[in-house]
């Protein structure tokens, strides 16, 4: 088994490590930063750039500079979430052929994760680099409340660039390996994960060397970007009271804002007050325009305190599922960029009755974790007993009048595997059509579809005399497999869950040719 590196495929910022005498050690990028923005932009000259230098390029030529693209990933065109960041976005989204949304790059469109890859390609380049060898495999993070079709879309993303996905893992639960392979603590950990594009809230339990997760919960499109937009939106809206200008029109000027408000947003984490000072944001009827204003701290904590807010029904409901009380948690872990800002910190020192633990670095926690998980697989890391992740979402399969029967139920410890009976609802029914789906809700409509497939030659019998076993398996990356069998007949069907939304292996196989086929016309260096 060669060098499995660990990576953390960020919304914002990406990060890659390695186990370095059983120690996760960050890898460096090209510019020797320890993270990476997970940027892409095209250039005029048709040049593809990597990070920091295509973050440059944003203000400039913000239609083929493409950020937060992990937000996209696995998601249809039509969603809520996608519709309402089209108003934002500088580049172009459109419909994919099969309902996903795509990416607008001149006269070409782009899946989400074909522009991942190029970010994997490049932590992949950058851990080449450090070696002076190849490496062709990775333990990648995903936020726990991916669904199946996100979790497939990253681990496509990883294939387009040439790495073999030897695992996919939390990454609250990488987040708490990495903490508990350090302090050599057992008991409860809450792992609240709020980062550029998701939150995440883990219940962990760790007790000498086994680590099991209890139940997570969390909202795959709340975030870091969130934050951002509120600072937008409150320059947007003060910009048309004074000047009657829409800013929102103009993607050079948004792309600015953009900016201007995460720059805004970071130093509020360390001061009380900040100044947003955008010079010639717009021309208007040969008048030029400014925008300098005063943002407070207090001002900001209040245009997002409902964002925080958000994410503590989602903490007591993982409680709940994991049948423990907050005053139970013996450790409380704050991972991903936006818990540095205090109202945060403050939120989630209320509600579980401690202060979060300090010696942990948010932004590079989960790719360290990653990296142990890669050593636990290739033998490095032998003090670890076991990983015991869980299932995120129920599952189950569409029964008549647009019934939901669960077979697994959320939470449940993954790898699983679970058989059901059920029978024809006609008489002489010679096929039965298997529809899986995946989810909360009560009713099939209620929940998002996975796949359909048929049991085709059932032996002709009056209805509910024909017994089919339905079998649902979760491997360890919560990647779904079913199988249906027949047992009158012995015949048998089972797919390996591809999302009827996502790549099919071979538009991936054409992008990985494509994209490892070519040398970078030019790689960015960043951090």
């Amino acid at each position: 088994m060669g060098r499995v590196i660990g990576i953390d495929l960020g919304t914002t910022y990406s990060c890659v490590a390695t186990l370095e005498g059983g120690k996760p050690v960050v890898i460096p990028n090209l510019e020797g930063l320890p993270t990476t923005p997970s940027v892409i932009s095209f250039t005029a000259a048709g040049e593809r750039l990597v990070g920091t230098l295509a973050m440059r390029q944003a203000v400039t030529n913000p239609a083929n500079t493409f950020y937060a693209v992990k937000r996209l990933i696995g998601q249809k065109f039509q969603s809520a979430q996608i519709q309402e960041a089209m108003t934002r976005l500088p580049y172009g989204l459109t419909e994919a052929a099969n309902g996903d949304v795509a990416v607008v790059q001149g006269d070409r469109t782009l899946s989400p994760p074909e522009i991942s890859a190029m970010v994997l390609g490049y932590l992949k380049e950058c851990a080449e680099s450090f070696f002076g060898e190849t490496v062709s495999q990775a333990v990648i993070t995903v936020p726990a409340h991916f669904d199946d079709a996100q979790r497939q879309a990253t681990k496509d993303a990883a294939t387009i660039c040439g790495l073999d996905v030897q695992r996919v893992i939390n990454e609250p639960t990488a987040a708490g390996l990495a903490f508990g392979l350090d302090a050599r603590k057992n008991g409860l950990a809450a792992i609240y994960d709020l980062g550029g594009g998701t939150f995440d809230i883990t219940i962990l339990e760790a007790s000498d060397g086994v680590f099991n997760v209890l139940a997570t919960n969390g909202d795959s499109y709340l975030g870091g970007e969130d934050f951002d937009n509120r600072i937008l939106e409150w320059l947007v809206a003060s910009f048309r009271a004074e000047t009657g200008i829409d800013l929102g029109a103009d993607k050079l000027a948004l792309q600015r804002l953009k900016e201007a408000a995460e720059k805004a947003k970071r130093e509020l984490s360390f001061t009380t007050e900040t100044e947003i000072n955008l010079p010639f944001i717009i021309s208007e009827k040969a008048k030029t325009n400014h925008i300098r204003k005063s943002l407070s701290r207090k001002t900001f904590e209040a245009m997002t305190s409902d964002l925080v807010e958000r994410t503590l029904p989602r903490i007591e409901q993982a409680l709940a599922d994991a049948k423990v009380g907050a005053e139970r948690i013996d450790q409380v872990i704050l991972v991903g960029g936006q818990t540095r800002m205090p109202l945060v910190k403050e939120r989630v020192t209320k509600f579980f009755g401690r202060a979060p633990e300090e010696k942990v670095d948010p932004d590079q926690i989960v790719a360290m974790g990653a990296a142990i998980q890669s050593g636990i697989l290739d033998g490095q890391v032998r003090d670890l007993v076991l990983l015991l992740d869980v299932t995120p979402f129920a599952l189950g399969i569409e029964t008549e009048g647009d019934g939901y029967e669960r077979i697994i139920e959320r939470n449940t410890t993954v790898p699983t595997r679970k058989v059901k009976a059920f029978t024809t609802v006609e008489h002489n029914q010679r096929r039965v059509r298997i529809h899986v789906l995946q989810g909360e809700g009560f009713l099939a409509s209620m929940n998002k579809s996975l796949a359909v497939f048929e049991l085709v030659g059932i032996e002709p019998a009056p209805a509910g005399v024909p017994q089919i076993d339905v079998t649902f398996e979760i491997n360890a990356d919560g990647l779904v497999r079913v199988s249906a069998k027949d047992k009158e007949t012995g015949l048998s069907q089972k797919v390996e869950v591809r999302p009827s939304s996502g790549l099919s292996p071979a538009e991936v196989e054409e992008m990985r040719q494509r994209q490892t086929g070519r040398e970078l016309a030019k790689t960015g260096v960043d951090g």
